[in-house]
């Protein structure tokens, strides 16, 4: 019996603390910023990531009275040492911008990649561009593929293009026609005119050889 109300009392204590996650979101979406802000730490005191991140974000955002940068990067760093990846790649972008000292183009590439490894999409993208323009790291095109590639895949447009151009070029990649064709229309079918153009023009070629 003791067991029993041991465990629904875990539950409902559980239950109380997603709801008021929840309940933080909503009222961030609703632009009731107290309210969210409240909800965010009360679930960053918790040690949940997404309450650490989410105020950590409000903080970089002057979303706070008081905003600290140098808050955001503890709340962020408490959230990656839980291998949260929207958390590893903010941190990134912090050192980056000069956000958390001396902007720093090998550390920031050091957080973008394991926000890459933990599929965080925006940490892809920023590990390929690390790479393309060998900044922060040794310039790869293998890399660089490698990672616009995981981008693209996560629904990045601009990504999708990029990785259409390497396949059609060979560039860090094996050069292959129908590979290229199918991310110009990946990007294509999200709004990319140029990717439009270039899926027209490979038609064209096909049709006539």
């Amino acid at each position: 019996m003791k067991t029993a109300l041991t465990a629904t009392l875990l539950l409902a204590a559980a239950l109380t603390h997603a709801a008021t996650l929840s309940d933080a979101l909503t009222a961030y979406d609703d632009g009731d910023l107290k309210t969210a802000a409240r909800g965010f730490t009360e679930a960053a005191t918790r040690g949940e990531a997404l309450g650490q991140f989410n105020l950590a974000m409000m903080h970089l955002r002057r979303e706070l009275p008081g905003p600290s940068d140098a808050q955001a990067w503890q709340l962020l760093q408490r959230a990656a040492a839980q291998r949260y990846a929207l958390a590893e790649n903010a941190m990134g972008e912090m050192i980056e911008q000069g956000r958390h000292g001396k902007p720093d183009p090998t550390a920031a590439c050091d957080w973008f990649e394991r926000a890459a490894e933990h599929g965080n999409g925006d940490g892809a993208l920023a590990t390929a561009t690390c790479f393309y323009l060998g900044r922060g790291r040794a310039q790869d095109m293998v890399q660089a593929h490698r990672w616009y590639l995981e981008a693209a895949k996560a629904g990045d447009v601009g990504a999708q293009y990029l990785v259409a151009s390497m396949f059609e070029t060979g560039l860090g990649v094996a050069a292959d026609d129908r590979l290229a064709r199918y991310w110009y229309a990946a990007a294509a079918s999200n709004g990319d005119v140029a990717a439009r153009a270039k899926v027209k023009a490979m038609d064209a070629a096909a049709a006539s050889s």
